[in-house]
């Protein structure tokens, strides 16, 4: 498989082609992966524009934030085949899942596996202890869930 990516910089320690600009890459590729943290930079970073490049034959898989896609448009894209398919694993109004996607045949969706990690799960396990607790010692939580 070629591999390529875009960023912000090129890094000179990667083997893999280097692009600029992610329309052009978008154009050049059959997947493209979304690895990148939400921000106000990447807000929208996978426009409508970026999906029309990747077209009917090409797939995208978000496994970074719902908000680095502009979710209506992939939606129609796979409603109308304008975009080939799709894996995802985090949505832009989570934890609601737009209808829309569930019931298409080329749309894979998962639950977030990002935080998988051995260190994230101790530490989820850890704040779970401390919750309770505190929580019969009659003290505030350290963390909430409303």
């Amino acid at each position: 498989m070629r591999i390529a990516y875009h960023g912000r910089h090129q890094q000179p320690y990667e083997p893999f082609e280097y692009y600029a600009d992610l329309v052009e890459m978008a154009r050049d590729v059959d997947w493209l992966v979304v690895i990148a943290p939400g921000s106000a930079e990447t807000r929208g970073i996978v426009s409508r524009t970026v999906m029309e490049a990747l077209g009917p034959e090409g797939c995208l898989v978000n496994i970074a934030r719902g908000s680095l896609v502009d979710e209506p448009a992939l939606v129609e894209m796979l409603q109308s085949g304008d975009l080939g398919g799709a894996a995802l694993d985090v949505f832009a109004d989570e934890p609601r899942v737009p209808e829309a996607l569930i019931v298409l045949d080329n749309v894979v969706l998962s639950p977030h596996q990002g935080s998988a990690t051995r260190k994230t799960r101790k530490a989820m396990g850890d704040m779970v202890v401390d919750n309770l607790a505190a929580h019969f010692a009659g003290e505030p939580l350290l963390a909430q869930v409303v």
